[in-house]
């Protein structure tokens, strides 16, 4: 079909394609206006472009899709039509390796979900997959596109399933600046990371409102969804951080110990401590006394590179620690029990956090360090009723499973099942070690006595002088590394000095793992 150039406006004649490229190109980066820029501004948030700006490497993004509109005319989406939608998507670098990223737009129609928007972020997530490239997504949204319908919903559906897809192939990080409501919390619970904001982010299925009107209950935004909420309490949250710019530093510091894809290796850095550096300082750190408490993470950060140990669900479950470092520059995932908090038993939200990383790690090649000085699960009817059977299985499944490189360490004692689940010999574990005077049994030596000299100390004239007697019986007979050893459970016993080099040593030998050939379409994980 051909046009008769005479019946196009004068002005077509004489028109400059660059100079309407230039200016389209400026609306798209106007988001929903200055007013609305200036009333983001006004709640201390930054703009979707702004954020992505921080975030990036200077002048590498490159946008894809600033021209999609929406196709809606109901309710009066006609008049509410801005280039690019209410979500800014494309790709850049951090420290100069590629990233994918969308940043949802709140001052384009609240930064809601509707088709267009699922458009382009399933398209950026297809490239992510497509390329083997980490994704990063910005969230500041008020949720489905009301407007839109169905078609909003069915938007988040595919968002969903590329997040499913994308699972365990790329890693997957959340931040959330504002308020993630109804459908769209649902994205970020599915990715591997989520990070939260203080005071301006929120997650919620349903809001204070309508929880009022169903239940009769009245509760706030922020301790219904606020980010402290989610970083102590549910476990939705990694971490709550007090800036957006604290938020995306740390998303910059955790993808450079992450590899693009799980067909790669994480990516090796200089070291600039030595892997041979005695550990003296653990001999103080870690007391003799099996119930005095002590900081987990001082023994972490002794044995890993100095200054290269970044924790994760920081306030969750704090009676495990995990995070990853890096030893002789080589980046590990980390699980250790924390003896400050419960004595560092393992219940069900430790369970849960510790199965979820353990399976991370396995999924993206980072071996594994497991520090262990566990008393056991711990005991109560509302554990017991709430599934720690089921929830500790969880912890089994991923130390089984895993085809990384396990090297795990008993610092002072293990006892029970929690000392089978912690990364034991025969779960799969490459190597474990125990430092000397480590106290390893099926249980503590208290509990083993009142249990085993139950009528001798009923009997006896001074129960308790017996039973002190018994205890140190029962430790120096039973609860030591030595007999684990004898039966190769314990690879070897080892001071504590030269833990950090024989760990350096053992991830040079065990790179990598091969995997079970076992033909099934995948386990049924206890979830």
């Amino acid at each position: 079909m051909t046009t008769d150039d005479s019946q196009r406006p004068e002005t077509w004649l004489n028109e400059d394609p660059e100079d309407e490229l230039a200016q389209r190109r400026q609306e798209t980066l106007r988001g929903g206006g200055e007013e609305r820029i200036e009333s983001q501004h006004d709640k201390g948030k930054l703009t979707a472009r702004e954020r992505l700006d921080y975030f990036l490497d200077q002048g590498t993004f490159r946008e894809v899709g600033p021209f999609v509109e929406h196709q809606h005319d109901e309710f009066g989406l006609d008049e509410n039509r801005v280039a690019g939608d209410a979500v800014v998507t494309g790709y850049g670098e951090v420290n100069g390796r590629k990233v994918f990223v969308y940043a949802l737009d709140f001052t384009v129609l609240g930064g809601s979900v509707g088709e267009a928007v699922a458009d382009k972020i399933c398209k950026v997530t297809e490239m992510a997959i497509e390329n083997g490239t980490p994704i990063v997504g910005i969230w500041d949204s008020g949720g489905a596109r009301i407007q839109e319908g169905v078609d909003s919903l069915a938007g988040f559906a595919r968002i969903f399933q590329r997040n499913v897809r994308a699972s365990g192939v790329i890693p997957q990080i959340s931040v959330i600046t504002g308020p993630c409501a109804g459908g769209a919390t649902y994205s970020p619970a599915l990715t591997d990371f989520t990070f939260m904001v203080s005071e301006t982010s929120y997650m919620m299925i349903t809001g204070p409102d309508v929880i009022e009107t169903v239940t009769g209950e009245q509760v706030t935004k922020e301790e219904l969804g606020g980010a402290k909420v989610h970083a102590t309490r549910s476990g939705v949250a990694h971490a709550a951080v007090d800036t957006e710019e604290a938020a995306l530093d740390d998303v910059r510091s955790l993808l450079g110990y992450l590899p693009p894809n799980h067909l790669t290796d994480p990516p090796t850095v200089r070291s600039n401590d030595d892997p041979d550096r005695p550990s003296d300082a653990l001999a103080d750190i870690v007391p003799s006394e099996p119930r005095k408490p002590y900081d987990a993470v001082d023994v972490v950060e002794e044995l890993v590179d100095r200054e290269s140990f970044f924790e994760v669900h920081e306030s969750f479950a704090r009676n495990l620690v995990v995070g990853f470092a890096r030893l002789d520059g080589r980046p590990v995932g980390v699980v250790a029990n924390q003896p400050r908090v419960n004595a560092g038993t393992l219940d069900i939200q430790a369970s849960q956090k510790g199965g979820r990383f353990v399976r991370f790690c396995d999924a993206f090649n980072l071996p594994i360090m497991t520090l262990v000085d566990v008393p056991g699960f711990m005991p109560g009817t509302s554990q017991e009723h709430n599934g720690i059977i089921r929830h500790g299985a969880k912890l089994i499944y991923a130390y089984a499973e895993a085809t990384v490189p396990l090297l795990t360490v008993v610092t002072r004692k293990a006892y029970g099942g929690s000392y089978i689940v912690m990364g034991s010999k025969y779960l799969g574990a490459d190597i474990n070690y125990a430092w000397p005077g480590t106290e390893m049994a099926v249980m503590g030596p208290r509990g083993a006595v009142n249990i085993l000299y139950r009528d001798e100390l009923a009997q006896s004239d001074d129960p308790e002088a017996l039973r002190e007697d018994l205890v140190d019986e029962y430790r120096e007979e039973f609860a030591n590394p030595y007999g684990p050893a004898q039966r190769g459970y314990i690879d070897d016993v080892i001071r504590p000095a030269e833990t950090r080099r024989r760990l350096v040593d053992d991830l040079d030998v065990f790179r990598r793992k091969n995997e079970q050939t076992v033909p099934k379409d995948h386990g049924n994980v206890p979830l």
